[in-house]
Order: C-alpha cells, then structure tokens, then sequence
C-alpha cells in the first residue's frame, strides 16, 4: 500500500461492481462450526464453534480487509466485487449492535489480518465487538470458505455466518449471506433476517 492523502475508507465510490453468487458458499448452511480457537482484539481467543453466553446466535461476518486513512488500497482494488467497503461495513455492525443484541444476536468480524492491524481498525472505529484473525487460514481452510488473492495475500471473500448452538452442545451454521452487497447496508440486512427468523431446527 502507498500513502494517499485524499482516501477515505469510510466512503464508497459510485458504481462500485455487485458480486455475484459463484455458489462457493452454497456448502455451508447446516455446517458444524469446527473447534477452533482465533486470536481477538478484545484479548484472548474467540471459539468460533460457541455462540456467547447470553445469546442465541453469533453473527460472524467474514470481509477481505480494512483500509486505513490516508493509505491507499492495492492496486484496482475498487474494481474488485465484493472488495470495497470493509470499513462501512463494520461500522454498520457497530451502528447495530445494540439492536442485534437486542435480537439474541452477538457479533464477530473475521479476516485474514494479523490482531496488531485488526486491533488499530477496532479502536479507531469504536467497535463494541471483536475482529478474529484467521490470519493462518485455519478457519477458511477447514469450513472451505471463499477466498481470493491480491499482492499475495490470500483474503477471505465477504460474506457472514448466522451461527447457532445445537442442542448437542455444539453449534452449526444456521444461514450464509453470500454474496454481500451493499456492504454499507448489510447489517440491517442481517437484522431484518433475524426479526423474521424465530429459530428453528438445525
């Protein structure tokens, strides 16, 4: 990434390109959420296989990465479906979060980011929930999650996991956002889902 001074992460440009759905998530509702562990901004580890105390669900939305002020994206970054708008939509989780609470509905964010860059994103954006680094690519690896690559990085496409504990104790992916866009809007999206989702059987 090079500095510039005019970028703005917080702002989408105009005619951003709609992904469309490639069916590389159609696999994943009624998925168990394998038992690992990632590395969270708020300290720790977050098993992504249990949902919160205090919660019906976890609300785990998965994005390709943060951009910072003033720090330029990679190279055709906008021109990339699904790739712009990590930041407005993560803000539209902490926007919601209340709300989704209120719904039984706890939040993660996931990427492939170190927690060093993760936890910078967090504190400046005032998040009230967690960013979990699969940063080795345990968790894509293992649920064969979407992904792509740009400058060498292996980035986990966007999308969001409705995730629900079984009555066995374990917890399964109750319904997949795939693709996602707007990302901006996306948050109320999930939680209009969940006002017209009382839970059902897994």
């Amino acid at each position: 990434m090079s500095a510039d001074s005019n970028f703005d992460p917080t702002r989408l440009p105009p005619s951003l390109p709609e992904p469309v759905d490639d069916g590389a998530a159609a696999h994943l509702p009624g998925t168990a959420m394998p038992p690992i562990a990632l590395a969270s901004t708020a300290g720790g580890e977050f098993r992504v296989d249990r949902v919160p105390d205090g919660f019906g669900r976890l609300i785990l939305y998965a994005y390709p990465k943060t951009g910072r002020p003033g720090v330029a994206p990679p190279e055709g970054w906008d021109e990339i479906p699904g790739a712009r708008g990590c930041t407005p939509e993560s803000c539209g989780f902490r926007d919601h979060a209340a709300d989704l609470a209120a719904a039984g509905a706890a939040v993660a964010g996931v990427s492939a980011q170190d927690t060093a860059y993760q936890k910078e994103a967090a504190k400046r954006l005032r998040l009230p929930f967690p960013l979990l680094s699969d940063v080795d690519g345990r968790l894509a690896e293992a649920l064969r999650l979407p992904v792509f690559t740009v400058e060498g990085e292996n980035l986990l496409k966007r999308l969001t996991l409705v995730v629900r504990a079984g009555p066995d104790g374990g917890a399964r992916i109750e319904h997949v956002f795939y693709p996602v866009f707007p990302p901006s809007e996306h948050a109320a999206e999930v939680l209009a889902w969940l006002s017209r989702s009382a839970p059902g059987p897994l």
